[in-house]
This record gives structure tokens, C-alpha cells and sequence, in this order.
């Protein structure tokens, strides 16, 4: 319990001395808890389900806490993220995933598709893009409604606002269905980018360490999302004007596209520097022009599990109950109201 009362803390940015006070406990006696020296009675067991959003039965189950930066968990972060960001981060991952696990034990869901799994010794990124794209059917050219074929592919897609833009996202394996939590505060095309990473986190690392695993995960998620042999006529010349009609068509931003360019060897180094001065004179450095054109990508399929509930006819309190929430918790990713969670 002790690992569980601490991630919950910490996914909902708490110190000690915050649950402290909502709990009315000491911080010794928390710190007891939090270090399984001590087991909380029903009584502070209850309080800390109520300041923790969860159910009492959630608190008392077994569950296993892992790392983001565990062999089977990634984050899509830039290198000078403040470490208390990330570790909040980590813990609502892990939050999510105990959640959806608890519901996964009394529901069922058959995908149309699997998300395959490589050895990345013997698998390229590329090669690996290249099969799942394969695997799923994808029409040749961009990919429409990245998070559908995610979906369709038994993956929970779920946006938050991370509060800070040097965290695009985090995913994780949940049995057979993986859980990727997206910051809901970037353009579509750096979500599309980053669903495409998080994917390849998940079809090259699934309990894999290797040596480089971002630069693996941003080579599949080039080719999957701009495959070379169609992509590559289009990128020459790759001025900003030809950049910004194919950012409408393939659904990724102009740096994305550029360098893409670069790596496919059409445009030279000399070129590079010129295109970010470019692009740094205009302020598309920081923010691109036309995001706002491309076509939302809106993760649903939490919507269509709850919805699918009601249907049987479980009430909101139950399918809550069932996922380990407290009945008024504003986490429920499962009630119809307003909630602060948000899945689109």
C-alpha cells in the first residue's frame, strides 16, 4: 500500500504535509504508511481514500507501482524537464494504468487489431514502422485519425494538460492493452509526432533496453508517419512555402518535415542552418503557422467503454466503484460530466 498511497500523492501534486492536513494524520505516522511500517485502520484508511479520490477496496488491493523510465515505460521529455514535473507525471501514469487494470478485470475488450512487438536487434525502426503499417492495413500515404488506428489497436489514448510544454508524453503496457497519456497543451501534428513515438516506445521496447531508445522511437515514428519511398519526390525543394502545403497534407509540422528532407538526403547541411534562421525570423520556431488546420486527433475509447457500461445498465457509482474511483472524484475518467481529465 505504501507505494500506492505515495503515487497517488504525488499524481495529484500533494506534499506530506498537504495529505497530511486532508487526512488528518501526522507526518510520521504518513511516513510510516508511505514505507509499509504501518497499516492505516479503516478510519484513516477512509480518510485517505476521500483526499485521494480513490476507493477504500482501491487502496487495499495489490498492486505493482513501476517507473517511467522503467524498461517497459517511456516519456517524451526534453532534457531540462524539472525533475518534480516528470516524477508528477510518472505517478499519474502509474494511476491511470491501476485504474484501467482494476476495470480490465471485470471488462473485457476485443480490438480489431494487436500492437506488434519487435526485437530492435533484429528489426530497423523503419522496418518496424513499415510492418505495422502493414499490419493494420494503413492506406499508402499519411495516416488520418492517428488515434483511431491507436484505439482500434486496443491502446487508451488519454490528454491532460501537462502544465509545461517539455512533456509531450508517457505510455506504458497494461497486460494487452498499453495506455498512452498525451499532453493535451501541443499543436495536433507534435500530438500525432508523439503518438507515432509513443507507438514505437511500444512495438521496439516492450520490455527491451537498448542503448538509444528515443533515437529508435523518433526514426519509427518518421517512418511510419512519412514512409521514404512515398514521401521523398515531395520533399525537394523544401522551401517554407512547399513545407506548409505538405504540413496540410501529412498531418506533421514543417521541422518534421525538414528533417525528414535532411535525413532522406534532399536538402544539404548548408540548407539546414538557412531553414531554422528562417523560421526563427518568423517565430515558426515556437509556434507554427496552420496547426490549427489539421483535423483534431480525439481519443474516444474511454468514452465508449463508459458508455458501454451504462448501456448494460451499471450506474455512473458503479462503473466507478468497479474502477477503483470514489463516487464524486474529479479523476472518474469514466463520468459523463465535466471532468478535469479531459478525453475528447
Amino acid at each position: 500500500m505504501g507505494d500506492v498511497l505515495e503515487t497517488l500523492r504525488r499524481a495529484r501534486g500533494l506534499t506530506q504535509a498537504d495529505l497530511c492536513v486532508q487526512a488528518d494524520v501526522t507526518q510520521a505516522a504518513l511516513s510510516r504508511y508511505e514505507n509499509d511500517l504501518r497499516m492505516p485502520d479503516d478510519d484513516v484508511l477512509e480518510r485517505f481514500a476521500t483526499a485521494l479520490g480513490v476507493s477504500k477496496g482501491f487502496l487495499r488491493r495489490d498492486h505493482v507501482v513501476r517507473g517511467a523510465l522503467a524498461v517497459d515505460a517511456h516519456m517524451r521529455r526534453q532534457r531540462t524537464t524539472k525533475a518534480s514535473a516528470w516524477r508528477r507525471l510518472e505517478a499519474k501514469l502509474n494511476v491511470h494504468r491501476l485504474h484501467l487494470s482494476v476495470l480490465f478485470e471485470e471488462v473485457s475488450m476485443r480490438a480489431e487489431q494487436t500492437v506488434p512487438t519487435f526485437d530492435p536487434i533484429d528489426t530497423t525502426p523503419g522496418q518496424a514502422a513499415l510492418m505495422v503499417r502493414a499490419q493494420w492495413r494503413l492506406p499508402i500515404g499519411p495516416v488520418r485519425q492517428l488515434t483511431r488506428w491507436l484505439e482500434s489497436a486496443g491502446c487508451v489514448v488519454l490528454e491532460e494538460d501537462f502544465g509545461t510544454s517539455r512533456i509531450d508524453g508517457l505510455s506504458q503496457w497494461i497486460g494487452d492493452h498499453p495506455v498512452l497519456l498525451i499532453n493535451s497543451g501541443a499543436p495536433v501534428d507534435r500530438k500525432r509526432m508523439t503518438l507515432a513515438h509513443e507507438l514505437g516506445h511500444l512495438v521496439l521496447h516492450n520490455g527491451v533496453a537498448t542503448e538509444d531508445p528515443e533515437r529508435e522511437a523518433a526514426e519509427f515514428a518518421a517512418e511510419f508517419l512519412m514512409p521514404a519511398h512515398v514521401i521523398k519526390p515531395d520533399l525537394h525543394p523544401a522551401t517554407l512555402g512547399r513545407l506548409r502545403d505538405l504540413k496540410r497534407v501529412w498531418g506533421v509540422s514543417m521541422q518534421a518535415l525538414f528533417e525528414r528532407a535532411y535525413t532522406l538526403d534532399r536538402v544539404p547541411t548548408a540548407e539546414r542552418t538557412s531553414f531554422y534562421k528562417a523560421m526563427n525570423a518568423r517565430g515558426w520556431k515556437i509556434t507554427e503557422p496552420d496547426s490549427e488546420h489539421l483535423a483534431p486527433e480525439t481519443p474516444q475509447l474511454i468514452a465508449a467503454i463508459g458508455e458501454a457500461l451504462r448501456a448494460k445498465g451499471l450506474t455512473d457509482r458503479e462503473i466507478a466503484e468497479m474502477a477503483g474511483f470514489a463516487d464524486d472524484s474529479a479523476d472518474n475518467l469514466f463520468t459523463q460530466s465535466e471532468r478535469r481529465l479531459q478525453v475528447v
